[in-house]
């Protein structure tokens, strides 16, 4: 493969958001370079078991919708935001069925597709494909992309740096834009020159900074340490959701038991069938997520469990088959049968509610550069994401940034003359153990000190590990050849290093951020917003 790979636009990252913003930048005429870190179906999306939010049901309105958005955003919601996306649900929905997504059907004439109910939902609104909508969202879009001859996918292909005009070869270039970026291809550790008019990040979350997490393994918040690194202002990296709901089991550390099994009847209890939620919110089981996570976090620290037991075995028979097959399926796999049993398990970070900080088309701080998806801080979330409103934001903000990338190309100027990778002053290192255990050391005490219930004092002990394994990392960094695994562990290091800033800024507590020392609320609301070069 040539050392120089130029297309009018790149979008890394092979899940919703950037399937969505590569077709319909396709659909105008362009052509799209597709990298994802792995395989294509490799991301978040493919997870996902939840389903899609959107106002479809007539006795339901966009003012219910954006109010219960609102509610569970703790008033960081950015409205424009949050109005701009309910809005737009609908016509992605549709979008998706034309593309063949098999929604689940209407129990009744007059009901097109079935809705389903999570937590923090005042009705139900969420349209899925039983238990896995993810997956059937992915390969709908996937084909479609598949079969498009200008779109071009470059799998197994890790990012390292977005390409802005610092990395071009002559002199008096003018403006500040993102025009490429280098990547290493694993099957032959050769970094590439990849060019374009506009770049779109598409990468997720930061996730696996936690030592238990629901994402796959690449959700290692690249694309918010590539933004940061370019000069892009981030924002809300303290709030971190964590699924209350995570299967607990010796051999399966990320399988996810999806919020709608609480919202079909699903009853949380303690190992002696006591059920404990109604004793931390009135919304018992129904309650947002934040507030189930601490619940659990906080029976489980009382008690010394290992976990608790999410309970489906008194719905009536073939119910929980029928609406969750494929986690039936697994769990029996592993020897838990839920129709008869309770399922062990435990909180785990599952999303991202911060990240890039952009406007309503996508753009960050940085000319031609777009975050689309988890990655981004669009507004939407606020300090806590309302249950299935993540795939909806990826789809809505992959085709508003395709609209914009559209409106500007005949604009935007070609990139420059870029400069190839320099390797002659790294080796080859024999000493891959020191990236193994400071991934380890990192994943840890994130966990332990700015985990589900903080202190100022846990998180002066994580900023302090975080600056001494920063400088390691980047020592090894600039004497080594990359790897996969060093270009993850150095964007986590800074990831890392972002959420604790953030935090240790948040006198209070507010959605995903709760920490003793700062029990309340301060007024008004604030977004953390750091900028880059700033002390």
């Amino acid at each position: 493969m040539p050392d120089l790979i130029e297309a009018d636009v790149i979008v890394i990252g092979s899940g919703a958001a950037g399937l969505t913003a590569a077709l319909n930048v396709a659909a105008g005429g362009r052509q799209v370079l597709m990298l994802s870190k792995a395989g294509i179906s490799a991301g978040s999306t493919s997870w996902a078991q939840g389903g899609i939010a959107a106002v479809l049901d007539a006795g339901d309105t966009f003012e219910s919708h954006i109010e219960d958005t609102m509610v569970a955003g703790a008033g960081l919601n950015d409205r424009r935001a949050v109005e701009f996306v309910v809005e737009h649900a609908a016509p992605a929905i549709e979008r998706l069925a034309a593309l063949g997504v098999p929604f689940n059907p209407g129990e009744t004439v007059s009901e097109r597709w079935h809705l389903t109910r999570e937590g923090g939902h005042s009705t139900r609104r969420i349209v899925h494909v039983d238990d896995a909508t993810g997956w059937a969202v992915q390969k709908a879009l996937e084909t479609a992309a598949l079969e498009n001859p200008l779109i071009r996918f470059l799998p197994d292909q890790v990012a390292i740096d977005i390409i802005t005009e610092r990395h071009a070869a002559g002199h008096g270039f003018a403006g500040r834009r993102a025009m490429g970026l280098y990547a290493l291809d694993r099957a032959s550790g050769h970094v590439r020159r990849l060019l374009a008019r506009a770049v779109v990040l598409a990468t997720g979350g930061a996730s696996r900074v936690y030592r238990f997490s629901t994402n796959p393994d690449g959700s290692t918040g690249d694309g918010i340490a590539m933004a940061w690194r370019a000069g892009c202002r981030v924002s809300n990296m303290e709030f971190n959701q964590f699924h209350p709901t995570c299967l607990y089991h010796p051999r399966v550390k990320n399988f996810l038991i999806t919020e709608a099994m609480r919202g079909e009847g699903g009853i949380l209890r303690l190992p002696d069938g006591t059920a404990f939620m109604g004793s931390h919110d009135a919304r018992k089981e129904l309650a947002p997520r934040d507030v189930v996570a601490r619940a659990i976090d906080a029976e489980m620290k009382r008690l010394g469990i290992p976990h608790v037991l999410l309970d489906m075995t008194h719905k009536p028979a073939g119910f929980v088959e029928e609406h969750f097959p494929t986690i039936v399926k697994r769990l029996r796999e592993l020897g838990i049968d839920p129709v008869t049993q309770p399922i062990p398990v435990v909180p785990a970070a599952h999303y991202s509610c911060g990240g890039v900080l952009v406007d309503l088309q996508g753009r960050t701080d940085l000319a031609g550069l777009y975050a689309i998806g988890e990655v981004s801080q669009s507004g939407l979330h606020g300090a806590n994401r309302l249950a299935s409103n993540s795939l909806l934001e990826c789809l809505v903000f992959g085709a508003s940034a395709a609209d914009e990338i559209l409106a500007r190309f005949e604009e935007t100027p070609p990139p420059a003359d870029i400069r190839p990778w320099d390797e002659s002053r790294v080796t080859s290192s024999d000493e891959e153990v020191v990236v193994t255990h400071n991934w380890d050391e990192l994943r840890r005490f994130m966990w332990d000190y700015v985990g589900i219930v903080r202190t100022d004092r846990r998180l002066e002990r994580a900023a302090h590990r975080v600056g001494l394994l920063r400088s390691e990392i980047q020592e090894y960094y600039g004497n080594f050849r990359v790897t996969p695994d060093l270009l993850e562990l150095r964007n986590l290091v800074e990831v890392a290093d972002l959420i604790v800033r953030s935090a240790r800024e948040r006198k209070e507590s507010r959605g995903l951020h709760f920490t003793t020392d700062y029990p309340g609320l301060s007024d008004p609301p604030r977004d953390t917003i750091l900028y880059p070069g700033a002390a």
